[in-house]
This record gives structure tokens, sequence and C-alpha cells, in this order.
């Protein structure tokens, strides 16, 4: 079944891209969540068209998620957690810790853009990607290191 994504989808597309999925998941789960829609012969028209229109606002989209990933090319993180002495985190770091640790450096980064390619669990060294733009992505080393108790 082919269909045109109106938002992202992890592990599928970006908006706006023309997908081959099964028949149930697109069914059953991608055109209810209002994520895709089917792809018609008119449908892709449509999308061409205002993609076509929209050429110059992506170039300018494009070069904004770029000079934002210039800004945190040279970023580096240390977060303080609390800890166990066998170094084992009480609860974890995730992408909204990493996003706090960014906005306290100023850098204001939306949680949702940044992932972890493992649950940050223990102290150590570890990277987190931000994603700007389909085509732009930064990683940020992240170190976890044991807060010092006052």
């Amino acid at each position: 079944m082919k269909l045109i994504l109106i938002q992202d989808v992890p592990n599928l597309g970006y908006k706006d891209d023309v997908v081959e999925v099964k028949a149930g998941y697109g069914r059953n789960y991608l055109i209810p969540q209002q994520k895709a829609v089917i792809a018609t012969e008119s449908a892709l028209k449509v999308l061409a068209e205002n993609q076509r229109q929209r050429a110059h606002k992506l170039a300018q989209i494009k070069a904004e998620a770029e000079a934002a990933a210039a800004a945190l090319a040279d970023v580096k993180l240390s977060i303080a957690a609390k800890t166990a002495e066998t170094g084992t985190i009480y609860g974890a770091v995730n992408a909204a810790t990493v996003a706090e640790a960014l906005a306290k450096l100023g850098h204001e980064v939306d949680r949702k853009l940044i992932s972890l390619n493992t649950t940050i669990k223990e102290v150590g060294n570890y990277n987190a990607t931000v994603r700007f733009h389909k085509e732009v992505a930064v990683v940020i080393p992240v170190e976890v290191v044991a807060e010092v108790a006052e």
C-alpha cells in the first residue's frame, strides 16, 4: 500500500515522503492516527505542486538547521546524576535531561529532536544525536558523572 506521510514517523520516513507499507499498518495505524494519506494519483499531483512551491522555504529551513547544528558542533555535556556505590544511576538520563543540560549552556533544543542510542543508567560516556532536519544531525558527547554530595 502506497502512502504519503503527513508527519515524520520514526523508522519509516519524513513528512511528504511516499512510502510503501503493509495494508494493515497503513489502514489500522497510520491513516487513523492522521500520520499518512493514501497516495492516489491526485494526491501525488498535489504533493508535487506543494513541494515545488515550498522548495525555497525548505532551503531556508535547512540552512537554519545547519546553523543550529554548527552551534552545537563543539558542545560536550557533563551531567551529574545521583548514583549508587556501584555506579548505577537512580533513575535514568533521558532526552529531557540532555535538553535541560543544553538549555543551561544556552542552547534551546526540543527534547523530541534528541535521541539516545541506549538508555543511560550508569556512569560513563555516551552519545546523543540531535536531528534538526532529515539531512542535518549532530552528535553530542555526553559524560554522566556521579553527583557529589554536599
